[in-house]
């Protein structure tokens, strides 16, 4: 299947702040796996006084290495695109030592109830604890000195995931939404296929010349870029529908044929995002379950 044109050429600089744009600095934690890539990048946005971006997780070393490029300055607000565990945790220990306030859409929420006998598979990953002193609404603009940061609110990845613009100079930190490395993974009940592609569409309709994402380095071309990212999930989409048209029915089977050349390791992963997919479709009425859409039902067209 067609990708967009994934740049995996990132040097993550452990426990250094990097000038990625004037007035913004990224610092990447050291916490790499198959979703974070080198690791969580946090940002630091300003001169004197300043914002910090997704903080990060409970990580001694990259607390150290925020305070030091942070050594000086005034620390006036935390914050958090969403809150998993590798973006969030550390922003409780950074606003006790800055007094910051700390900024986010809201706490985590699923986008959708559990169904009956639903276990949530990545309900470890997500930061219960995290409440924002301030929740923003979409369009809602917090500033500083020197910058100013507004809200867009991108739920899919997760429920309560928010990119911020940073106005005046066409940039947008951009999260988990979208990355240059990979695709995000949409995982219900967290996440959801049809709230993804709905901000996608947004992001592509914003024109942003610059996205710095949560994780790996940053999309330097967006207008070729997220079209073709929607591509690939709209293709992703056309091979389900194939593979129920040739007679699979359940995930596992469709995962196997679809994901063929993934490592078996992300199948769990992989049927996650195809059940996100089919979720979307069902509503849609493209295809029928026997029963409420999971991992285990059993699928055909309508």
């Amino acid at each position: 299947m067609e990708s967009p044109a994934f740049d995996l050429a990132f040097v993550p600089a452990y426990g250094r702040a990097v000038p990625v744009a004037p007035g913004v600095e990224r610092i990447t934690a050291e916490n790499p796996g198959p979703f974070t890539f080198y690791g969580t990048n946090s940002y630091i946005v300003g001169g004197s006084s300043v914002a910090v971006i997704d903080p990060g997780p409970e990580d001694e070393a990259h607390y150290l290495a925020l305070m030091a490029a942070l050594a000086g300055r005034e620390v006036t607000h935390i914050f958090v695109s969403h809150t998993h565990r590798d973006h969030s945790p550390l922003s409780r220990r950074l606003q006790a030592a800055t007094g910051a306030v700390t900024v986010g859409q809201g706490p985590h929420r699923p986008a959708r109830r559990l169904r009956d006998g639903e276990i949530n598979p990545f309900s470890e990953s997500a930061d219960l604890a995290f409440v924002p002193d301030i929740a923003l609404s979409d369009g809602q603009t917090l500033s500083g000195d020197g910058w100013s940061l507004t809200s867009v609110a991108t739920p899919g990845h997760t429920a309560n995931h928010a990119a911020f613009a940073l106005e005046g100079r066409d940039i947008l930190f951009s999260g988990d939404h979208v990355m240059a490395w990979s695709t995000s993974i949409v995982a219900p009940p967290d996440g959801s296929m049809a709230d993804y592609m709905a901000s996608l569409e947004r992001l592509i309709e914003r024109q942003d010349r610059l996205l710095l994402p949560g994780h790996g380095g940053p999309v330097t071309q967006p207008a070729a870029f997220l079209p073709g990212l929607k591509a690939h999930r709209l293709g992703r989409e056309r091979a389900i529908l194939e593979r129920i048209r040739a007679g699979d029915r359940a995930i596992t089977e469709m995962v196997k044929a679809i994901y063929r050349d993934t490592d078996p390791k992300l199948y769990g992963a992989a049927a996650l995002s195809v059940l996100a997919h089919i979720e979307d479709l069902v509503e849609r009425g493209e295809i029928a379950a026997d029963g409420p859409p999971s991992l285990a039902a059993t699928y055909r067209l309508l």
